[in-house]
């Protein structure tokens, strides 16, 4: 769990209601359904229309990754990956088919498969690139789609706004209705500025950096095995390895 986006939004959104409060507002003000409605179903809307079915689709499935990302225990890989080492040293590369029919990384997997099945180091290496490339760019891309919905949410905001006047005009001979009409059309925008800047676009960073992470750890692996096939010792593969780890405060995940 990744709490620092758990504490980033929660100081968000507290300071700006606490802000609010202090100038004399009432936060109750701010919940507005019809607003919301405009808002979140044009900007959902509008990124449909312009995303392919299977990117949207990712990009819901990899959204928890915000909050809860993949594990990615660099030193477990690096054991995971001696261990294979020394099994195939010992009993040969058909010893590691359970490794490869088993693990729950098809990219791990479909490696093992190719060292098992003989592949030459450039074929190895090629396939692994090739895979590594393409997943990257899919998990980008899916990514991206929050960019893009922090692109549509403030002008949708603005739509939402002018609607909301439209509304409040109509109220134009009874200035009671007409103020309150005037502050919920503004809501609107409150919500397309507000969306954008505090949950999408952030979201879309820190999804970037999920995918690299994810990346870091298939090249891992891939270095990993073909090293295997290149026949090195399970200590030179840890040596080789070693790059990969880097120290990382985590006071903010568990």
């Amino acid at each position: 769990m990744d709490k620092l986006s758990f504490f980033g939004l929660a100081i968000a959104l507290g300071a700006i209601a606490f802000g609010y409060v202090l100038e004399g507002g009432v936060v109750s003000a701010l919940f507005n359904g019809p607003a919301l409605v405009i808002v979140l179903g044009g900007t959902l809307g509008a990124v449909m229309l312009q995303s392919p079915a299977s990117t949207f689709i990712k990009a819901l499935k990899i959204s928890h990754w915000v909050f809860f990302p993949p594990k990615r225990d660099i030193d477990s890989a690096i054991e995971q990956v001696k261990a294979w080492s020394h099994k195939a040293r010992q009993e040969g590369y058909l010893a590691l088919e359970d490794a490869a029919l088993t693990h729950p990384d098809p990219y791990a997997a479909k490696g093992l498969s190719l060292l098992i099945d003989g592949a030459s180091e450039n074929k190895l290496r090629d396939a692994l690139e090739i895979d590594l490339l393409l997943e990257r760019d899919r998990l980008l891309e899916s990514s991206r789609v929050y960019e893009a919905l922090g692109g549509y949410s403030p002008t949708i905001g603005i739509l939402g706004a002018v609607l909301g006047l439209i509304q409040a005009m109509s109220f134009i001979t009874e200035p009671e209705k007409l103020g309150a009409g005037v502050a919920t059309a503004f809501i609107a925008t409150i919500y397309g500025v507000g969306l954008a800047n505090l949950l999408f676009l952030p979201m879309a960073n820190k999804l970037k950096y999920q995918v690299e992470q994810k990346m870091l750890l298939h090249e891992l692996l891939a270095e990993g095995i073909i090293a295997m096939s290149q026949g090195d010792s399970p200590a030179n593969i840890e040596l080789k390895l070693e790059a990969y780890r880097v120290e990382r405060p985590n006071l903010m995940q568990e």
